[in-house]
């Protein structure tokens, strides 16, 4: 309920027409501010929660790709860690071929361990798993499951935060206030750097580098708060 009622308040702060969330297609006039490592202006939507990346990807879906092109129900979508400000919208596009996953999370639709994916061979269209790899010690492993579970024409969007120059991991590491000082959470078991992409293609992808600019013009990037805060789309095909 406070939840609630400190949502209603920063609404009501925030009414205005500077910025657009092309998620939840409502008006604020400005984002809100948030972060973890680093706290960053004009981040979150007022509305629906969605950040720089997500208001990207977005985007990226209705004007790059097919996938609310088809009849609901059409696309088998494997969402891992489903997202708040996604979640309901893909559920209510998708239909019967969405499906939720995570570890620990008892709303998802199923439980499950990235590292083993109880599903058979090319049983998804769509795989979307993001901000969910630095949590997990084997990401390696992960990624070839994202990749045996993909159908052969199908396409998957694998991200992680790109926080330093090279990737530096310890998976051995257990005490917490290590994880936390060495890798910025004490949850995570690695920093990203750049050389993420060398994973995905030793799992079997070929990857396709999609920013800001190749999906948004000037002037909408800046309505929307498409920030370098957004990253990279990293679109992911079978060899």
């Amino acid at each position: 309920m406070l939840r609630t009622a400190r949502d209603l308040v920063y609404r009501v702060l925030y009414r205005g027409t500077g910025r657009w969330c092309p998620v939840c297609e409502q008006p604020s006039r400005r984002f809100r501010p948030f972060g973890v490592d680093e706290r960053r202006d004009e981040a979150m939507c007022v509305h629906c929660g969605a950040l720089e990346r997500h208001r990207l990807l977005w985007l990226f879906f209705n004007r790059m790709t097919k996938l609310f092109a088809g009849s609901r129900g059409s696309t088998g979508f494997l969402h891992v860690a489903p997202e708040r400000c996604f979640e309901p919208r893909l559920r209510k596009r998708l239909g019967a071929g969405y499906l939720t996953a995570d570890l620990e999370d008892p709303g998802a639709d199923v439980r499950m361990d990235v590292t083993r994916i109880e599903y058979p061979d090319a049983s998804f269209d769509v795989v979307y798993c993001s901000h969910v790899l630095e949590h997990v010690p084997d990401d390696r492993r992960a990624l070839r499951e994202f990749h045996r579970v993909l159908r052969r024409d199908g396409w998957a969007i694998i991200l992680v935060p790109i926080t330093v120059a090279a990737t530096v991991e310890d998976p051995t590491e257990t005490d917490p206030k290590e994880r936390l000082r060495r890798f910025g959470q004490d949850d995570h078991f690695r920093r990203y750097g750049p050389d993420f992409l060398d994973r995905l293609r030793a799992a079997g992808f070929n990857v396709r580098v999609v920013g800001v600019a190749e999906v948004a013009s000037s002037a909408e990037a800046s309505l929307m708060g498409l920030t370098q805060a957004s990253g990279e789309i990293y679109y992911c095909t079978k060899r």
